[in-house]
């Protein structure tokens, strides 16, 4: 695949996706009470990070975006 993700996109997904791995892991947020959030956000984390870290992005796949100049 090729990429389809500019380096302001992969540094903004992740930023925001180690933000959302981390919080839950040091309980910043709060949601030491519900799981399920926590897991969750770790998981869109994962994704978010993982994305940023091939620079492909499925989704902009399936609708034609492109912000890699």
């Amino acid at each position: 695949m090729t990429t389809n993700m500019g380096s302001l996109d992969r540094v903004l997904r992740l930023i925001v996706g180690v933000a959302l791995i981390v919080a839950p892991l040091m309980n910043y947020l709060g949601l030491g009470a519900s799981s399920a959030v926590a897991y969750t956000l770790m998981t869109i984390g994962g994704i978010l990070t993982l994305t940023s870290v091939f620079g492909v992005c499925p989704l902009y796949s399936l609708l034609g975006i492109q912000t890699k100049t």
